[in-house]
């Protein structure tokens, strides 16, 4: 903490009267805030609109639960004798459709004397005004280190041997790093959280309290429910096909989850096909061969009617992902949102450089898989080699992976794939994507008999009332195959 006191206190030299604090551990940035009072001899004030304004530390606490009203409080503020820290606690609910209120703000942060007040905006979430922001400046927490976090863990173990007749937490070494290792990321008060969390209920620390404390920790940061979570992802490696594109993932396994000094640790793909030829079972199978959890990041809830407010959406999922490292992190039919155009006053190619950014300077081992249908219309800066590791192209599924995709839905649903003829019911679907043959299966079971015995004869029957995307679509499968030879690696 004395860190972040000497860089508040830079921020406090340079003039700044306006400091934008996001976090929700309110405890700690009032803990910060009192240091910096201290350290500075300043008066420290603190408001919210539940309690008004009162006096924390040293400073006399004379008047308190006056000027519950923010335009009352900030009068206040611009004329209070002498300089002062004011922290506005939930201030940004005043900061909608409020022209006084900004403007108030505004001639309290361009005040150049010596007696000047410095307020802090301190808020789970802010977004200035454009008024507002050429004299602010933001400044962000300090997360607790390995150290740090290892000396929580010790406090929450002790405390709860105290409350246990003084039996000790059981626990291993790996047990122990695993859990300094997924709280990593979150605050100090979230920390102590999942560590007390981790302890409570069998006074043990163990691999599955360290699944637990994973799932606690993605509900705890993912405010904004941009990213969704699936944890348990072994099931996702057993996929029909894509034995290329396996054997490619397990290559690079050990130097992704195990990184070494001089080995590159490998970055993402780009997934290419057809509608329903399986891109997204690809980007599944990463989690499961890896056996790492998969977070699938979702356009539609990042862009927001604010200007700005979707790169900023992104950018806190993009640090939720290296949070939750090391994962997959997988963007479906990515040239949907950042698709080159300019019909959305420039949004997508602010997400563009936004997430162009992330991937050039990213340190934590976040794999990021994106899958497109076209990808002709995503700009060329973001395909380009050095972006991803490579580029594959998931076809329809040959005879031999139409099989396999049969055989897998059929133990799906309580059917012995030796009763059926799969050579036969391969040939007669030539064409059919890994979707189609899923639902041919599915039909199958609806349209039969509760006392039929569901053979070959019924796929055979469904398979020939059913016309494959690769018949409707030729000619834009045959282009999206054309771009893609010479282009692209095979997953299959």
């Amino acid at each position: 903490m004395r860190a972040e006191v000497k860089d508040l206190e830079v921020l406090l030299d340079s003039g700044v009267g306006l400091l934008v604090i996001e976090s929700l551990d309110e405890s700690r940035v009032l803990e910060l805030m009192t240091r910096l009072a201290m350290a500075r001899s300043l008066p420290l004030f603190c408001w919210s609109v539940a309690s008004g304004l009162s006096g924390l530390g040293f400073t006399e606490r004379s008047g308190e639960g006056e000027h519950t009203e923010p335009e009352s409080l900030l009068r206040h503020i611009r004329s209070y004798q002498g300089p002062g820290l004011f922290v506005l606690c939930d201030f940004h609910p005043f900061l909608q459709d409020a022209p006084l209120v900004i403007r108030l703000l505004k001639e309290i942060a361009m005040d150049d004397s010596a007696n000047r007040s410095t307020l802090v905006l301190l808020s789970h979430s802010l977004s200035l005004p454009n008024e507002l922001r050429h004299y602010s400046a933001r400044f962000e927490l300090a997360m607790p280190s390995e150290a740090q976090l290892m000396s929580i863990i010790r406090e929450e173990a002790q405390s709860w041997s105290d409350r246990n007749n003084d039996k000790r937490v059981r626990t291993d070494n790996r047990s122990l790093q695993h859990l300094v290792n997924n709280l990593r990321g979150v605050s100090w008060e979230e920390a102590r959280k999942l560590a007390r969390t981790a302890i409570v209920d069998d006074g043990a620390i163990d691999g599955n309290d360290v699944d637990e404390v994973k799932r606690a920790k993605f509900a705890l940061m993912n405010h904004d429910q941009v990213l969704s979570f699936e944890f348990d992802t072994s099931k996702f490696a057993d996929v029909g096909g894509l034995q290329r594109f396996k054997a490619w993932l397990a290559e690079r396994r050990d130097a992704f989850i195990d990184p070494q000094p001089d080995v590159d640790i490998p970055k993402g793909v780009m997934l290419l096909g057809v509608q329903g030829s399986g891109k997204s079972l690809a980007a599944k199978a990463v989690a499961g061969v890896w056996d790492l959890p998969l977070l699938r990041l979702d356009f539609g809830v990042l862009y927001n009617k604010f200007f700005g407010e979707t790169e900023r959406n992104l950018r806190r999922a993009l640090q939720l992902a290296e949070a939750m490292a090391p994962a997959v992190l997988w963007v479906d039919e990515i040239e949907k949102s950042i698709a080159s155009g300019d019909n959305d006053q420039g949004t997508s190619r602010r997400i563009l450089g936004t997430l162009l950014t992330w991937m050039a300077e990213r340190k934590s081992p976040v794999f990021l898989v994106a899958t497109s249908n076209d990808i002709s219309q995503l700009p060329p800066e973001l395909i380009r080699k050095g972006r991803l590791d490579e580029i594959f192209f998931v076809d329809l599924p040959d005879a031999l992976v139409r099989e396999q995709i049969l055989s897998i839905h059929l133990k799906k649903r309580g059917l012995d794939p030796k009763d059926f003829d799969l050579p036969r019911l391969a040939s007669v679907t030539e064409g059919f994507s890994g979707a189609e043959l899923e639902q041919l299966v599915v039909s199958t079971l609806y349209g039969s008999d509760a006392n039929e015995t569901v053979g070959t004869e019924q796929l055979l029957e469904a398979a020939s009332d059913t016309q494959a995307l690769s018949v409707v679509m030729f000619e834009e499968i045959a282009r999206i195959r054309a771009w893609a030879s010479g282009r692209t690696v095979s997953a299959h």
